[in-house]
């Protein structure tokens, strides 16, 4: 039989909590996500609604996260089992987990093609016309064996993380990932800014034009703001549980959706005056990444093909740094979910996750090909995950949350955990449980009818 540690890791250091958790929000729905909805929806105007949603939803709902997290001191599921006392609301611990699992099958599917963008620059595959770039990505999307070996690969390397514990794994993964994503972000930042013509898409993100808001733009920076900070996934409970009893909860969950939105605005910062330098559309939509931008880097630096060719290599490693980097969290949820449920090690827990979402990430990879069976009322397999984990999970694991810390945790043990069992003074409590109570419940619900096409104008 196994001989199992029953004593949870903590984080070491201040460092390590901030970097790890930070690595959790910032993903490819910053690198990725936050720059073609902000070129959809009137750039400035956008990031201001953007800073004022992470303000008044994200940071309540992520201390609310980190409030259950440390409590129990467990995994997701368990957490929220000892705080409702047995109660029904346990089950908002089980769909975290849940929710957690099934988007990191389908995330490691996207997280894989950033590896082949990797791979296709170092060998020299990436370029030629924007039909060509278009063509690439459509035969790689829908390719029955590449997608499926790179979703392996980065899944293996999450899992070779993970295996190691909190502290010589996530944490030390973290130390070294996010200042190397903080110094590739700014390298390309300066190559792109300083291109011919690159302040147009500098004053298209700071200069805002308020004739462009609309209640579109509105909601979809509400939904950025809650989706870009990992809030219902599992992710930032979990790692709370990691917390000591010193960790300053309130602080830290503003200095990390500072930090999500400083790497939002800066891979704004990185795409956009690149793309108005050579006259891309900023509202490229979903295809920016992988078809508009490898095109853009060819054409901006063509005078020096040689730096066009770094650019876009240290672009794709970056993008691959934050696929990684919420890969870990999201793969924790569920290895430290099957460690304590299942009295397991911490090796087994991880491979069993490993093998089980390359699994479902080998049936969505495939789902984007030609394979009928995976197709489902006109909806891939990934487009099914993408959408019962993002428009319905995500959104009502994140209602309930509120709901349950607001309403039926009594207001001392908030409290206590809010403020360190005394030790500050938790001068913003009253407004924290205001907005808990009140205003986040409400902003999610509009979220969830936005989603679901009920308040689309």
């Amino acid at each position: 039989m196994a001989n199992i540690n029953n004593e949870r890791d903590n984080f070491g250091s201040k460092l390590g909590v901030i970097l790890a958790t930070a690595g959790s929000a910032v993903g490819l729905g910053n690198v990725w996500r936050f720059p073609y909805m902000a070129g959809e929806n009137g750039g400035a105007v956008f990031i201001i609604i953007y800073v004022l949603c992470v303000l008044l939803l994200g940071i309540p709902c992520m201390v609310s996260e980190f409030i259950v997290g440390r409590h129990g001191h467990a995994n997701t599921a368990r957490a929220y089992r000892k705080l409702s006392n047995g109660t029904p609301w346990t089950l908002i611990g089980y769909m975290g987990v849940l929710t957690g699992f099934l988007i990191t099958g389908y995330y490691a599917v996207v997280s894989g093609w950033c590896l082949q963008y990797v791979w296709a620059s170092l060998i020299g595959h990436l370029h030629g016309d924007p039909e060509y770039f278009k063509t690439y990505f459509t035969a790689l999307s829908s390719d029955p064996v590449k997608p499926v070996v790179w979703t392996v690969v980065i899944l293996g390397i999450t899992y070779l993380i993970i295996e190691h514990g909190v502290r010589d794994g996530i944490e030390r993964a973290s130390k070294l990932l996010m200042p190397t994503l903080f110094f590739l972000l700014l390298i390309i930042v300066a190559a792109s800014c300083m291109l011919p013509g690159a302040e147009k898409g500098i004053e298209f993100l700071f200069k805002p034009d308020y004739s462009k808001i609309t209640s579109d733009v509105f909601l979809g920076a509400l939904g950025q703001s809650f989706y870009s900070l990992s809030i219902a996934m599992g992710c930032l409970c979990t790692y709370a549980s990691y917390f000591s009893k010193y960790t300053n909860l309130t602080r830290s969950a503003t200095q990390i959706a500072v930090i999500d939105c400083g790497v939002a605005i800066l891979a704004g910062l990185m795409i956009f005056p690149a793309a108005f330098s050579v006259g891309v559309n900023p509202d490229s939509g979903p295809s920016l990444i992988f078809i508009t931008l490898p095109n853009v880097f060819q054409q901006a630096f063509a005078a020096f093909p040689m730096v066009g060719y770094v650019i876009s290599l240290l672009f794709f490693v970056l993008l691959s740094l934050a696929a990684l980097t919420s890969l870990m969290s999201l793969h924790e949820v569920s290895t430290a979910f099957l460690q304590e449920e299942m009295h397991t090690t911490r090796k087994q827990a991880a491979l069993w996750v490993t093998i089980l979402t390359a699994i479902i990430g080998a049936f969505c990879s495939l789902s984007l090909g030609n394979f009928d069976g995976l197709v489902f009322f006109g909806r891939s397999l990934f487009d099914w995950f993408d959408f019962i984990t993002g428009q319905i999970f995500l959104p009502m694991v994140g209602f309930l949350t509120c709901i349950f810390i607001g309403w039926f945790v009594p207001h001392k043990v908030v409290r206590d955990e809010y403020t360190n069992w005394g030790e500050l003074r938790g001068k913003y409590f009253h407004f924290y449980i205001f907005l808990v109570k009140y205003v986040c419940p409400l902003a999610i619900l509009i979220i969830f009818l936005h989603q679901l096409g009920f308040l689309n104008e």
